[in-house]
Parts: structure tokens; C-alpha cells; sequence
């Protein structure tokens, strides 16, 4: 095990990473910004060490800037987080030069991953089944045209090296390629660098359906069991639970297994979370795989009592999986809210600022994940998302319910939040019967 871990991160996935340091009795190290500076992690970490600037790209994004932090402090593990460089094979590259631990999969799988082409090419080849579409980049808007007949519309062009909804087109007809094709190239280029595309057949109303793994150094790969993740906004998820109470049990097994064959087809290690789209006559195929600790991962944590921060951190640092798949077990059901400074009212818009009063919610199959207090100012340089209300019950009706208290008792002012918009969605006949999916928040729901 290491000795000191640098928390290469902020806002409430920093605050769970340095408690789960502390637990195991290591050393850590937080950085911030220059907005930064109170948050709540930075009370309870050994150093501290200001990045400087404000925007992503002057703090959390500059390598050079997080590498010369573990240096200085002499840390010799970096957590990641979600975001920012959590799947950044440059930033594992360069830790690796210094001898310093990335708290994630190898550099060669990170490499591996940030090409979603390729990933989908080499499970593929392992038996996984995955959306219909091309296998090869395109190198024209007639080579996509012709592909995008075969597959019949509508269809969706993918930037190679995409990420975070970025270089993605809904294409409904052929004479909406062209223009498509030539902003998705300018989009991915921009973004990432290369102009590269696949295109796959938009497969409608379907179910989000993810597997948590954790998997160690020796070959060893487990699943946690599944997460909905279909109640989504602009492909953004805003509640997710687990399990998915619409899978039988013979899906379900189906979609754990192609999990674990997938992470062993691609060596994976440490957590990571394979992502499936399941469609309305009950086929599903593998959309991505996340290369790091999920936002969502507490409802997993919730439902099997596994600490998976805990058994990221120590499968990094070259321990075995301290259980098999025969000892997971699964009890009850969670559901994740997760709460934005945003206002619902308005589309959604931003809403930074400071937050004059701030009281969770509390009680029996509760949890609140948050780095925020009365008196903090939520800065507008970053992702809105300021708390997460996970709530577990022993079934879904009871969870539910309890989330729907929970809820009227988590108060936020100062600013907007969307804590009415999940009260809405808790209220929906649709919602509540199971009858929803990934585009049910545009196309069926109504914000009054």
C-alpha cells in the first residue's frame, strides 16, 4: 500500500476519496483553485496545495500543474475522481514516469479506452454484442451515407475519441448527413483532436443499463450487479437506482456475464463500469466503458455493502480481491438524485452563488453526499452538481417513498436547485411504474 494519496479533484467525489484515505490510514493531499479554497476536504487533508486560476484549464486540467503538486508534497498515488483528468492517459503516463500510482486502469487500457471505436471493435471480436454500425472510422460523407442506408435511420455520428456528449449527431433523414458529418468532424477536432467518426443506429426508447466491476491485478473480476441510468437530460443522467426492476432474471444474467467477459477481454483493472443499451424487445448491446469511479456509485454501495472507493484504492496499490462473485450479495433497493444549482423553472439555467442555508435530510436508509454548508458560494466555473440524496428502502415502492421525504427535507436556499424537479419526477405515474427511458425527460415530461 502507498503512503500518501494526492486528490487530483474537488467539490463531493473529493470529500468521499479523502475519507476513504483515512480509513486506511493514508496520508492525503488536496488541491484547489483559487475559488476553491474552502472547500470542505481541504479541512480534513494533511497538505494542501494551491493550483492558481479559476477555469479547469488553469487548476484541475494542467498536468503539469497536479504532476508538480505530487512532487512537491511527495505523494506516490494520485486519485482521480470522475471528470477532469480521471481518464486521462497522458496524466497516468506522466505519473507513471515519476514513479507515482494512478488510482485507475493502465495506461495501454486508458489508451485503449479513450478510443470508443476501437474499444468497440475489440469486444466485438471477444463475443460482445454491440449497437449496430460501422467498425472502421468513416473518411466521407458518402462512405457514412452508404453506411447509414444499411442501417436505416435514424442514426447517430460519433466522434472516435468522443466523450461527455461532445461530437455527437442525431442524424433523422440523408439530407441532414452532410451538415451533420461536417460539424460533428469540426466539433471533434476542436475537442479532442481528431476529426474521426463512426456512425451506429439510434436505438429509440431504450433502457440505460450499467454494470459496476472492480477487478484486481491477478485476473480476478467481480460485478456489483446493475444501475438504471435511463432518466436522463440532454444525455446527462439526473436520477439513477439499482437495480433495474424491469429486468428479468435471465437478461439480467445475460448482461452481467457480457460485463465480466468484457472487463477481462480488455484487462481491465481497479472499478470501472461497462454501459449497455437494452431495447423494448429485450436485446442489449454495450455502449461504453467508464474507466473510473462512477457519479452514481453509491446506490451499488448501498445495495451490496461494498465500500467501492475503499477496494478501488487497494486493488491500485497491487491487492487482491478480498471476495469472490459467490459473496456479493444484494438486498433491497437505492435510488441517486442528484441535486444541481440549477433552476428547473427556467431550462435549467445555472444558478452559482452562495448558499445562505443548507440542511440534509436525515434517517434510517438516507445518505447525502455533499461538499457544501450554510455560507458556501458555489463558483460558476464548474459542474452544477452540489449534493447527491441516495435513499435505500427494501424495496422500490418503499424507496420511492422515502425518497419523496427525503426530498421535503432537504433544504437549500440562496440559490435555485433541482430538488423541485426530482419531487415532479417522483410524483409521475410513468416514472413510477418503471414505464420510462432515455429520452422520456424530453418527450414525456412536463416541468410546471
Amino acid at each position: 500500500m502507498f503512503s500518501k494519496v494526492l486528490i487530483a479533484n474537488r467539490g463531493e467525489i473529493a470529500l468521499r476519496v479523502t475519507r476513504a484515505c483515512r480509513e486506511l490510514g493514508l496520508k492525503t493531499v488536496g488541491i484547489f483553485s483559487d475559488s476553491d479554497a474552502n472547500l470542505l476536504h481541504l479541512r480534513f487533508v494533511d497538505q494542501k496545495v494551491a493550483l492558481g486560476g479559476n477555469s479547469p484549464l488553469e487548476s484541475y486540467l494542467n498536468i503539469d500543474k497536479v504532476v508538480e503538486a505530487c512532487l512537491l508534497t511527495r505523494a506516490d498515488a494520485v486519485h482521480p475522481g470522475y471528470g477532469f483528468l480521471s481518464e486521462n492517459a497522458l496524466f497516468a503516463q506522466k505519473l507513471q514516469e515519476n514513479n507515482i500510482v494512478f488510482i485507475g486502469p493502465s495506461v495501454d487500457v486508458l489508451r485503449t479506452m479513450k478510443n470508443k471505436l476501437l474499444t468497440k471493435k475489440i469486444l466485438h471480436q471477444a463475443g460482445i454484442p454491440v449497437v449496430p454500425g460501422s467498425l472502421e472510422p468513416l473518411h466521407s460523407e458518402e462512405e457514412a451515407l452508404s453506411v447509414a442506408r444499411e442501417l436505416g435511420f435514424p442514426v447517430l455520428l460519433k466522434a472516435c475519441l468522443g466523450g461527455g456528449g461532445r461530437g455527437i449527431r442525431v442524424v433523422a433523414s440523408e439530407k441532414e448527413l452532410k451538415d451533420a458529418f461536417r460539424s460533428a468532424s469540426r466539433e471533434a477536432k476542436m475537442a479532442f483532436g481528431s476529426s474521426d467518426l463512426y456512425l451506429e443506429k439510434q436505438i429509440e426508447r431504450a433502457r440505460h443499463i450499467e454494470v459496476q466491476i472492480l477487478a484486481d491485478n491477478f485476473g480476478n473480476v467481480v460485478h456489483l450487479g446493475e444501475r438504471e441510468c435511463s432518466l436522463q437530460r440532454k444525455r446527462q443522467k439526473v436520477l439513477e437506482e439499482a437495480p433495474a426492476h424491469f429486468l428479468d432474471a435471465g437478461l439480467r444474467s445475460e448482461i452481467l456475464k457480457c460485463a465480466v467477459k468484457a472487463a477481462q477481454a480488455l484487462n481491465y483493472t481497479t472499478c470501472g463500469t461497462l454501459e449497455f443499451l437494452v431495447t423494448e424487445d429485450g436485446n442489449f448491446y454495450f455502449m461504453e466503458l467508464n474507466a473510473r469511479i462512477q457519479v452514481e456509485h453509491p446506490v451499488t454501495e448501498m445495495i451490496t455493502g461494498v465500500d467501492i472507493v475503499r477496494e478501488q484504492i487497494k486493488a491500485a496499490s497491487g491487492e487482491k480481491l478480498p471476495f469472490n462473485q459467490e459473496d456479493i450479495a444484494f438486498r433491497g433497493h437505492a435510488i441517486e438524485m442528484r441535486i444541481n444549482a440549477e433552476d428547473p423553472f427556467r431550462n435549467f439555467t445555472p444558478s452559482p452563488g452562495r448558499i445562505t442555508r443548507f440542511e440534509i435530510p436525515r434517517g434510517p436508509g438516507i445518505r447525502v453526499d455533499s461538499h457544501c454548508y450554510s455560507g458556501y458560494v458555489v463558483p460558476p466555473y464548474y459542474d452544477s452538481l452540489i449534493a447527491k440524496l441516495i435513499v435505500w428502502d427494501e424495496n422500490r415502492d418503499f424507496a420511492l417513498r422515502r425518497s419523496y421525504e427525503a426530498l421535503h427535507s432537504f433544504f437549500v436556499e440562496g440559490i435555485s436547485t433541482t430538488i423541485p424537479f426530482h419531487l415532479r419526477i417522483l410524483q409521475n405515474e410513468d416514472f413510477v411504474r418503471g414505464c420510462f427511458h432515455t429520452r422520456f425527460i424530453e418527450e414525456d415530461f412536463v416541468m410546471e
